[in-house]
């Protein structure tokens, strides 16, 4: 903690009373990072074609997922619980923004379920990134299955 203070450019006692335990700290930044991918949801779709903004946001995640990984290690066993249920709802609903657009669009076959996309996004953040990432690819099939027939 004292080594994050002074690369932040604060004192340790700044940083304690925002962030007593690193637990909290982490907690915070794991927040954030979240916060920041639920809300680039609007912005894509007013963007881009709700299959386009799904792609571009689901690669978002699963980047987000690959770096919080590691995070894990500094967080108590209860820790993954509460991020699991901090992050649950707010990341299906956007999912379910994401695939209704598609759906209003004809992009997306209507029996797509934002709980099945969220567990193939765990796939996606454990494909192998060695030699090449294989998110890109496999999303790209993931994609091409919300199709209608």
């Amino acid at each position: 903690m004292n080594q994050i203070a002074q690369r932040a450019g604060v004192g340790a006692g700044t940083l304690y009373r925002n962030f007593p335990t690193r637990e909290a700290l982490v907690l915070a930044v794991y927040r954030h990072e979240l916060d920041r991918i639920l809300d680039s949801v609007p912005v894509l779709l007013a963007q881009q074609p709700p299959i386009d903004a799904l792609r571009l946001w689901t690669l978002d995640l699963v980047a987000a997922m690959r770096q919080k990984h590691g995070l894990g290690d500094a967080l108590g066993p209860g820790a993954h619980q509460a991020i699991a249920e901090r992050s649950a709802e707010p990341v299906i609903a956007a999912i379910t923004r994401l695939l209704d657009a598609g759906k209003r669009a004809g992009a997306v076959r209507a029996d797509a379920d934002p709980g099945d996309y969220l567990q193939f996004t765990a796939a996606l953040w454990r494909a192998a990134t060695e030699p090449e990432d294989r998110a890109p690819r496999m999303l790209a099939l993931l994609l091409d299955g919300l199709r209608p027939h």
